[in-house]
């Protein structure tokens, strides 16, 4: 059966180069896994029905990009069922908005510069890290959070980052990186990775990034040898 999911890109503050290279690679992901996925920058589509859409995907958004209708409907949307996707910059999103820091979980603090580094997957037992290496190199800007999504036990921290694999990390040994949550009937799914345009052609990442819709969405997982684009 077919789903559908909306990617949404609106910014208001910093935009990232990669966001056209995320939004072909949701649809591409889509057209190779048996879901629509509409594209977005305008908040007007967030106050009429979100029925549609099995999970709602924000793709390094950043600033305020909702209206206050369009905050109730999302809330609604997730309470009541659907999916919530964070990618990258999502947790630089809505910061006038208290709901939302609750929603996904954390808020970007800052990062390092972009540079090579480790994600520890510490959960495989979940979609979007099962086929990851325990140690996975990546490059990425390694965000820090201003709190520890973990020490509030409101998360299951899925992959964290080793800090002594790069420079400039602030949240020390436990710096939790990819997580998911329950919101009401909803599910939260948030990955702090996907900064740069090789991310969307990188096929470990497609394969994370894949788990987490189908999961938020609450679709059967794909095969081993379905993952990617």
């Amino acid at each position: 059966m077919v789903f559908r999911v909306l990617a949404y890109t609106r910014t208001t503050g910093y935009r990232h180069d990669s966001i056209p290279a995320a939004v072909e690679a949701v649809r591409a992901l889509g057209r190779a896994h048996g879901f629509e996925a509409d594209a977005t920058e305008d908040p007007a589509v967030f106050e009429a029905s979100l029925d549609p859409y099995a999970a709602v995907v924000f793709l390094s958004t950043s600033g305020e990009v909702l209206t206050p209708p369009g905050r109730d409907r999302l809330a609604a949307h997730v309470q009541g069922g659907a999916g919530f996707v964070g990618v990258h910059a999502a947790a630089c999103t809505e910061y006038d908005w208290p709901h939302y820091g609750e929603l996904l979980g954390a808020r970007f603090d800052r990062h390092p510069a972009l540079q090579p580094g480790r994600v520890l997957v510490e959960d495989r037992g979940h979609p979007a890290t099962r086929l990851l290496p325990p140690v996975w190199e990546f490059t990425d800007e390694w965000y820090d959070f201003r709190t520890n999504p973990r020490e509030a036990e409101r998360v299951r921290v899925l992959a964290s980052a080793d800090e002594t694999s790069y420079e400039g990390g602030g949240m020390g040994a436990d710096h939790p990186l990819v997580w998911c949550r329950e919101q009401g009937a909803g599910r939260v799914f948030y990955t702090a990775l996907g900064h740069a345009v090789e991310a969307y052609e990188d096929p470990e990442f497609l394969g994370h990034l894949l788990g987490g819709i189908l999961w938020a969405a609450r679709q059967p997982a794909a095969a081993a040898s379905d993952q990617g684009a």
